[in-house]
């Protein structure tokens, strides 16, 4: 059953991607191929909205999750159309997205909540509630790893470990090692799986640490002297089938999203994730304090959070795309 509902995952997709945006030309180009879309360079949201996580799913389509309400909205990144998947609900927040390629299911933080909640990503039914922590808390970020979805929490210094094959089954990885916890401060943000590590950004402190999953101990990446303000959201170019879930091979470019600072960092890291290297920083005229980030086609995406605008039922979000190393594929999120 599970690989006929894949195949059948793998179709829609190939659908989706296939499919043309309204007013692009079918007709062939020379030699008979198919003339390339030329896909939106901004993606809109719901007015109002408050986006803080972006994840991409199967094929094109790309989930962004609401601060206001915790509701999911659902967009096609080849004709900028989208949906709500998920309603939102007064009380909840939606902060990081992961999507889980293997068993279609989208992850999601639940902020000061304390929350986590895993939905269906395409018809977008609650599958599991999960009380994490209770105050003080916020649960901002997730990445998978081959059996967990590990949640930081950037008011305490601990990960959230959750259970795929039962989300019931939660527990708490105290953060220790070389990571520096600073209160009233914002700490640990962004997440991603790297081989069988962890990268984990201090947002407070504009750090990296590689984190051992299993034991929390965490030790500070050299970035030769260079600080990341205001990291955020972290995306790792991925390797391998979409069947092996979102980690990458260790070692390959890290896009930090650093929102207050509107710029993107790229870093290099190495094998053993001990140092990196800033090689590149992004820039748009488009941001607008983007925080989260995912790769797609060639580009990365991120989303526009506008922290600092007073939100309001007016107030207009989007995502930016930006283009990137053609071959460029992953995945990552945070809060």
């Amino acid at each position: 059953m599970r690989a006929r509902l894949m195949a059948l995952v793998g179709v829609m997709a190939l659908a989706l991607v296939g499919a043309s945006p309204a007013g692009a030309s079918d007709e062939p180009g020379p030699k008979g191929l198919q003339a390339p879309v030329e896909r939106p360079e901004t993606i809109p949201l719901p007015n109002g909205f408050q986006p803080e996580g972006i994840v991409f799913g199967y094929g094109p389509v790309l989930y962004a999750g609401s601060l206001a309400d915790g509701a999911i909205y659902a967009a096609n990144a080849l004709t900028g159309e989208g949906h709500l998947l998920v309603e939102g609900e007064e009380g909840r927040i939606a902060v990081g997205l992961e999507f889980d390629p293997r068993t279609g299911r989208l992850y999601v933080a639940g902020g000061a909540t304390g929350m986590a909640r895993v939905y269906d990503a395409d018809t977008g039914t609650e599958l599991a509630e999960v009380q994490l922590a209770e105050e003080p808390t916020f649960v901002n970020d997730v990445a998978l790893t081959e059996d967990a979805a590990y949640f930081t929490d950037s008011a305490r210094a601990v990960l959230h470990r959750v259970a795929l094959d039962d989300p019931t089954d939660a527990t708490e990885v105290p953060i220790g090692g070389e990571f520096v916890f600073e209160e009233d401060a914002f700490n640990a943000n962004g997440i991603a799986a790297v081989g069988g590590s962890l990268v984990v950004a201090h947002s407070g402190r504009g750090e990296l640490y590689s984190v051992d999953p299993a034991t929390g101990h965490a030790t500070l990446v050299d970035l030769g002297g260079q600080a990341l303000p205001n990291a955020d959201g972290l995306v790792v170019a991925r390797h391998g089938s979409p069947e092996d879930g979102h980690g990458s091979e260790k070692g390959g470019p890290l896009y930090v999203v650093q929102n207050r600072v509107n710029q993107v960092s790229v870093v290099d890291l190495a094998d053993d994730l001990a140092s990196g290297t800033v090689t590149d920083v992004l820039t748009s005229e488009l941001f607008r304090v983007p925080t989260t980030g995912d790769l797609f086609g060639g580009s990365l995406y991120v989303v526009n959070a506008r922290f600092g605008t007073e939100p309001g039922p007016d107030v207009d979000y989007d995502v930016v795309r930006v283009p990137v190393a053609p071959a460029a594929t992953g995945h990552g999120c945070s809060g």
